[in-house]
């Protein structure tokens, strides 16, 4: 889908608050799969955690995400997505070496355009459902910035730059004015 744009990479770089930034511009957002999943794991003693059952959390990422889809095609406009099909699809296939990518990544498309946060050490903050640490954040980062282009998508890797200024770059790549 054209109107269905991508922010992904790595943890703690400030996707979730250049997502409030479009929001408050207007834009529908769809907030990371992975964050839900903890939350609602963690609240009813599951176990698919990233940290506890790796495997079955990114299998219930890429399920969250199948339906986020389908719930914003009823949206008008762009939607931004907080990670989403493609980061669950890349880690399932890192852990398990099932074909993810190829299978999901080809059939279910995004905007051409896709915005990566790098690694930020100086915002970095873990918490409660954020538990791993920069290292491990920098090597998701390595794989997504291979992953999405593999994939035939153009990443953008959003500058180190203040949140409205993140917002005007998105917009200007995507003709937002």
């Amino acid at each position: 889908m054209d109107r269905f744009v991508i922010l992904s990479c790595c943890s703690g770089g400030g996707k979730s608050t250049l997502l409030e930034a479009l929001r408050l511009r207007g834009h529908r957002v769809v907030e990371e799969p992975g964050r839900r999943i903890v939350t609602q794991e963690l609240d009813s003693g599951g176990s698919a955690l990233p940290w506890v059952d790796a495997t079955a959390f990114v299998r219930r990422a890429i399920d969250v995400s199948l339906a986020d889809r389908e719930a914003a095609a009823k949206l008008p406009g762009i939607v931004f997505f907080d990670r989403g099909l493609i980061d669950a699809a890349s880690a399932l296939q890192q852990l398990t070496g099932e074909p993810a990518l190829t299978t999901l990544g080809q059939s279910h498309r995004y905007n051409r355009h896709v915005f990566l946060t790098p690694p930020w050490p100086e915002i970095y903050v873990g918490d409660h459902e954020r538990r791993h640490d920069l290292s491990d954040a920098i090597t998701e980062y390595d794989r997504l910035t291979i992953d999405y282009p593999a994939l035939g998508y153009q990443a953008h890797i959003l500058p180190k730059i203040g949140v409205e200024e993140r917002a005007d770059f998105v917009h200007s790549i995507l003709g937002l004015g």
